[in-house]
């Protein structure tokens, strides 16, 4: 029954983390940690350090395409190093600043819109032209949007393989009870004698 409550929250823990992935926030790393909390309180019955290791590395994988795939789009329309900056910059300050109007909806697209404006602004402050600027924003943009998309499906992958190797009911003989406080103890005195 407990490793049901554990294995549950480990779901909420693995939504949660989908669901602000989306939103442009860092879910991978909730999902891991997720994985990882449950992982320590099943006594790495289920889940492993080996699948915790590669939970780590697919969340620093999502992060880092995440935060260059802005930047390599516009490298590919012919931006430069300005666009790049401006792109990543951009991404994060439109989050930010569209974030607290709009919590969701807000968030992914200012992350868009602060890519396109950074990398626009950017290339013009390099001296390009304003269509050519125009095409290395848009790219960006998509360059983002891309980025995002490959980190949903990197949490995508880690969530089937954490729900996977996590269940408890394949092999819940072998696996001890979840971790618990120890029952309080009653002291109790005599009088006298």
């Amino acid at each position: 029954m407990t490793h049901a409550i554990l294995y549950l929250l480990l779901i909420v823990f693995l939504i949660a983390g989908m669901a602000i992935v989306i939103v442009s926030l860092p879910g991978l790393w909730l999902m891991t940690l997720g994985a990882a909390i449950y992982a320590v309180l099943t006594h790495f019955a289920f889940i492993g350090p080996r699948t915790i290791i590669v939970l780590l590395a697919f969340s620093l994988l999502g992060e880092i395409v995440d935060l260059v795939a802005a930047g390599v789009g516009a490298k590919r329309a012919g931006g430069g190093r300005r666009g790049l900056i401006g792109a990543i910059i951009g991404g994060l300050v439109g989050a930010i600043f569209f974030s607290l109007p709009v919590p969701v909806i807000g968030t992914l697209a200012g992350v868009c819109i602060g890519t396109f404006f950074g990398a626009l602004i950017g290339e013009l402050t390099a001296g390009k032209e304003v269509a050519q600027s125009l095409r290395i924003g848009a790219a960006a943009t998509v360059g983002r949007l891309g980025g995002t998309l490959t980190k949903l499906c990197l949490g995508g992958v880690m969530l089937i393989v954490t729900l996977w190797v996590g269940w408890p009911w394949r092999s819940a003989a072998a696996a001890p009870m979840p971790v618990s406080l120890p029952a309080p103890t009653v002291l109790t005195t005599t009088r006298g004698s």
